[in-house]
């Protein structure tokens, strides 16, 4: 799986769709299949990394593989699986999946029984995600958040979506299905 991530993102992020997520946080296990993703690089003024590596931004320079865990706008947590090689400032973040796993578990903590994981901030909060989980390696064994490949699904590409620079690159997959955590008015 490692291999599999040491591309460039706008590469690797297609690949990403139909992975799995999981966590194991206070005991309860969950998990869900990754239906949409956004790249980032550092070279993107978009990316948190576009001004070089800072304490808040370390764990998307770290090697592939490491979760890099942000707060957006001070209230939702932001999973981001690392890419490329080590220094290169790559992710790709997790915008939504289906879940597969603890379905109950996610309801619980969302507070609601739909909607569980249609946006990088309430799948996050579903798989119980936050700014503890920064810098794990998602491919060590027992990790109480982990990655793991899928059968790969097919989708499309767009623009990514809730940035305000570098909107026009179609760096945005969705797999083709129901769930997706942005609109799909900009289709390519």
């Amino acid at each position: 799986m490692r291999a599999l991530l040491e591309g460039p993102a706008p590469v690797v992020a297609p690949r990403l769709l139909g992975s799995f997520l999981r966590s194991t946080i206070g005991g309860v296990e969950t998990g869900v299949v990754i239906t949409e993703v956004e790249a980032y690089t550092q070279d993107d003024p978009a990316s948190h990394s576009f001004k070089g590596p800072s304490r808040r931004n370390a764990s998307m320079f770290s090697g592939p593989g490491t979760l890099y865990v942000y707060r957006a706008y001070g209230i939702h947590w932001c999973p981001n699986v690392v890419v490329g090689p080590v220094g290169d400032g790559s992710a790709v973040l997790v915008r939504a999946g289906v879940p597969f796993l603890g379905h109950a578990h996610m309801a619980d903590r969302r507070g609601r029984q739909d909607h569980l994981c249609d946006g990088p901030g309430r799948l996050a909060q579903a798989l119980g995600i936050d700014g503890r989980h920064d810098g794990l390696d998602l491919l060590a064994v027992g990790a109480p958040v982990t990655l793991s490949a899928g059968e790969p699904l097919p989708g499309r590409t767009m623009p990514r979506v809730g940035i305000s620079k570098a909107v026009e690159r179609p760096w945005r997959w969705l797999a083709d299905g129901p769930v997706m955590s942005g609109p799909l008015d900009h289709e390519s």
